[in-house]
């Protein structure tokens, strides 16, 4: 097919790009070519974005998929409305094969053609941030700034960032050598060798509720930037984000001449679950997975056919040992446990704190009164509705809402959860944190906080001691895995002991954050999301591991 985008055309437009993210990987500093401020996108972007998201609301999404037999959807807001889209329905057996032609030509481009094309793909979703905002907004429950920079600048740089390791890693051994050994008086033995980056075939990506396009971007662009297809099957409550990004995908890739069956949408019918279906396909050779522990391990264990990446569960813990700066300590954690409604999979759960308190630059404080403290900063950030809703957002599913309530019989509650209205969407369900306080000095096999319990729901547990803590710690992070730890302390002995228990136990780790920066936040091409080094994700977004599997160099050897 004819190419409207050249290759000149895109080294043009993106080489530098590719360069600046390849430097940004390489140095782990701060670097991001996507606006995080709306008004970086133009004076009418916001109206422009607003009106492309309505427009798309109550129509039928066609991309022009081969194997479409029907029609689906049924997304309903987290703030109220239903979006009344209708995503095509695919039948497998028609589309997976015609996914597959496209490979060999998109192979052949070579490994930066292929950045290219992903950094224009990129770019255009970039260009509609506010569209996409809103799209995520009403489909994940996020509040709308949040909705605008995590689904949109955020995402768009861990896609990005997928797209630099995966390039590193293709480019490390040459395409061509000439390759001559010595044989003293015989003449030397040549030949000549060639190296091609061969994907693996198509690539499912399984897509979660509450970051479609932040967890979805990193394996799309990985799998994709390394020679694969790839099919998107979203969450069913969060199809648009998705469905939107392969839209942009299919015009790339067919005005850069490449078959627009390369990228393509999977949506199930109500309660069809065809995730299970497709993860065992032959046909698939990558998954990548974010949600459930449960569905995560069954992954793992009967997709035997493809390499899979998962993001799954954790149980996140903050060792409170003591602070120099007790003020910012709680105005940190108030802010983290209260973004999104806690319904981030790096959101701290578990707070360990000594029973006997803790020293801090106020004096000393009891167990009672750190969480006391706690409870009110949290009430105090939240106590104005109107920031409350900027903070909270909605919660994503009835599961989350039922989660919340039962935690209040759990334990002894610090921190009361309440209703707040949201005069722009009356229909919105949103709740403030609640804060449980709980002892782990009493042995139970069942205790709360040895497992995840997903939503605005925290648990200051008491323990005997900063040892206790740190063994605790260790525990939950084997046994359950942990996407984050933190922790305060101003002994040097201890941070070394706390380190020592991350190091072993491969878990991510924030000493003493009191600023503008939380435990809950990562930023692409410096900090690592996960770990893949304990049960909560086999997997880290991202690094070179994440993209090497997804492809394999195979050479081929010529005489003379």
């Amino acid at each position: 097919m004819a190419a409207e985008l050249t290759v000149p055309q895109l080294s043009e437009k993106h080489r530098t790009t590719l360069d600046q993210a390849l430097d940004a990987i390489r140095s782990r500093a701060y670097w991001s070519p996507h606006p995080e401020h709306p008004k970086a996108y133009g004076e009418s972007a916001p109206a422009d974005g607003l009106a492309a998201f309505e427009a798309v609301r109550g129509t039928r999404f066609d991309l022009g998929q081969p194997g479409t037999d029907g029609w689906t959807g049924g997304e309903v807001s987290p703030f109220g409305p239903e979006l009344g889209i209708e995503y095509p329905h695919v039948d497998p057996d028609v589309l997976l094969p015609a996914m597959k032609a496209g490979i060999a030509a998109w192979r052949d481009a070579g490994p930066e053609t292929r950045a290219l094309v992903c950094i224009e793909i990129l770019a255009r979703i970039s260009a509609r941030t506010h569209e996409f905002a809103h799209a995520v907004m009403h489909t994940s429950g996020q509040a709308f700034m949040m909705a605008f920079q995590a689904g949109g600048p955020h995402a768009q740089d861990r896609g990005l960032e997928a797209v630099a390791y995966a390039y590193e890693e293709q480019t490390r051994v040459p395409g061509q050598a000439a390759w001559s050994k010595p044989q003293g008086k015989k003449d030397p033995l040549e030949l000549g060798k060639t190296f091609t980056a061969v994907p693996r075939g198509i690539a499912l990506m399984i897509g979660c509720n509450t970051f479609p396009t932040w967890n979805g971007y990193p394996g799309l662009f990985a799998s994709l930037a390394t020679g694969n297809a790839v099919l998107v099957k979203p969450h069913p409550r969060a199809v648009l984000p998705l469905a939107l990004t392969v839209r942009v995908a299919r015009e790339v890739l067919a005005e850069a001449g490449f078959d627009p069956n390369l990228v393509a949408l999977a949506v199930e019918r109500p309660g069809e679950g065809i995730a299970k279906t497709l993860a065992v396909r032959p046909e698939i050779k990558l998954i990548d997975y974010t949600g459930s522990t449960e569905f995560g391990d069954w992954l793992e264990a009967n997709a035997r056919q493809a390499q899979v990446y998962t993001e799954k569960a954790g149980v996140n813990t903050v060792v409170v040992d003591s602070t120099d700066n007790y003020k910012g300590m709680l105005s940190n954690l108030a802010f983290s446990l209260s973004l999104y409604s806690g319904q981030m999979c790096t959101t701290p759960q578990n707070l360990l704190i000594p029973r006997d308190g803790i020293e801090t630059d106020a004096g000393h404080k009891s167990y009672d009164e750190v969480v006391a403290d706690l409870a009110a900063s949290v009430g105090g950030l939240l106590g104005d509705d109107t920031r409350a809703n900027a903070l909270l957002g909605a919660l994503v599913n009835p599961d989350v809402k039922a989660r919340l309530e039962a935690a209040a019989g759990l334990g002894e509650v610090a921190l009361a959860s309440r209703e707040v209205a949201n005069p722009e969407f009356p229909g919105a369900v949103v709740r403030t944190p609640v804060i449980v306080k709980l002892d782990a000095g009493k042995p139970d096999p069942e205790a709360a906080y040895l497992s995840e319990c997903f939503g605005p729901v925290s648990f200051a547990v008491a323990v005997d001691s900063t040892a206790d803590a740190l063994d605790l710690l260790r525990r939950t992070v084997r046994e359950k895995g942990a996407m984050t730890v933190g922790a305060y302390t101003t002994s040097a002995d201890t941070e070394r002991a706390i380190e020592e228990v991350c190091l072993e136990e491969s878990a991510q780790l924030s000493l003493n954050l009191t600023g503008g920066v939380f435990v809950n936040q990562t930023a692409a091409f410096s900090d690592f999301h996960g770990s893949g080094g304990n049960p909560a994700a086999n997997a880290a977004l991202c690094d070179g591991a994440f993209v090497s599997n997804r492809f394999r160099v195979v050479e081929v050897r010529r005489q003379g």
